[in-house]
């Protein structure tokens, strides 16, 4: 199992993560049978959106004995009402619920207090004034949660809320679908068929920025829908027109800016060995790159993807990596120092490029790399 930083929090977390939606199968016993198999393989991130109560308390119980080995990743703000989920703002609602969901899991902390479901602007506004906010850094002062979080569908809100400071953990869609869509506050518009009708081209700019910027600022990002629920795997279903493998899908996630965890949801541990199954799959069968050239009615073209189709360099230069570098430094306009360290610290770049030209000849996009290796050497110096 490969580890990666989450952010600045100073976590190591498993780039596969444990989704919550199977949990209540099998009356909830598939909960500790997911928990089993996630520490076998070394998996140590879980979320947990639900406020269902049999799942908190089964949850709780598949923990015991081993809440040390697993990053808890919950939600504040998601209750449980009349029989049913409720997303709350109300403050009361919102304090009572968390200490509850804390004697249900049967631990004093939670890694990751994630502020549920924020898709909205005035929501957001709602969060920073209306006290969840203030509540929510005095949990992590008292130590009740270790880090801020909040879950978003909408790259506009999640920027908003990253850029605030406040924010230090985000959940959000990723996939290669959901990317090309414009922000919206309804999130049923990500899997509206409606919206793929028409031609898509590259990635939206407001996701880009969204990513570029929690890179930057040190937000690490956990990934949910990553399979959009499951249509991404089906071609009948997939807004694309076209199935993605679960690890092209992953994979996609993976390469993002900032991307730490991946959390995969699944109904069997047969269904999230299959994610896990990741860790071991091949470079051809983690490529992305063909099968998105391949989509009907959306196209990557002129856009890097850093699907390294590229390589090999015959300067061995990392070229996807250098492209990305590229990428963060233009979207703030300067170079951080974060990027300019990580640039430093690759074997070769940018500026020792010769220009054959052999890497545009592989490329599925038509990216125009040897002038992006130009701008990378111009801004970087070297």
């Amino acid at each position: 199992m490969i580890y990666r930083d989450l952010g600045n929090t100073g976590l190591k977390v498993s780039e596969i993560g444990l989704g919550c939606e199977g949990f209540s199968e099998e009356t909830c016993a598939m909960t500790k049978k997911l928990f089993d198999a996630a520490e076998n393989v070394g998996i140590n991130y879980f979320d947990l959106y639900t406020s269902n109560p049999a799942v908190r308390e089964a949850v709780g119980a598949a923990l015991r004995g081993r809440r040390e080995k697993f990053i808890a990743q919950s939600h504040i703000c998601s209750v449980w009402q009349n029989g049913q989920y409720k997303r709350t703002r109300k403050l009361s609602e919102v304090k009572a619920g968390f200490e509850l969901s804390l004697k249900q899991l049967q631990t004093d902390y939670i890694d990751v207090g994630t502020i549920h479901y924020c898709d909205a602007l005035d929501d957001w506004q709602t969060i920073e004034s209306g006290g969840i906010l203030d509540y929510v850094r005095e949990l992590k002062a008292s130590g009740k949660i270790r880090h801020i979080g909040l879950s978003s569908h909408n790259p506009q809100v999640a920027l908003k809320a990253v850029e605030s400071g406040a924010i230090e953990v985000l959940m959000f869609s990723v996939n290669p679908c959901y990317d090309l869509l414009p922000a919206s506050e309804d999130v049923e518009q990500l899997w509206n068929e409606e919206n793929y009708a028409k031609q898509l081209t590259n990635i939206d700019p407001d996701r880009r920025r969204l990513y570029e910027t929690c890179q930057r600022l040190g937000v690490g990002i956990t990934v949910m829908k990553c399979f959009g629920g499951g249509d991404l795997l089906d071609a009948e279903l997939s807004p694309a027109g076209v199935a993605l493998t679960a690890h092209q899908c992953i994979h996609y996630a993976l390469s993002r800016p900032a991307v730490a965890v991946v959390l995969a949801g699944a109904h069997s541990v047969e269904q999230f060995m299959q994610s896990v199954a990741y860790e071991e799959a091949s470079a051809d069968e983690k490529d992305y790159a063909l099968t998105f050239a391949s989509f009907p009615k959306i196209s990557w073209q002129g856009h890097c993807v850093y699907c390294s189709h590229c390589a090999p360099c015959v300067k061995k230069i990392d070229i996807a990596y250098v492209t990305k570098f590229l990428h963060l430094a233009q979207a703030q306009g300067n170079v951080p120092e974060t990027v300019r360290e990580h640039y430093a610290a690759l074997n070769h770049h940018a500026g020792e490029c010769i220009k054959c030209g052999v890497c545009e000849t592989r490329c599925p996009f038509g990216v125009a790399i040897r002038d992006n290796m130009t701008k990378a050497a111009e801004i970087f110096g070297y």
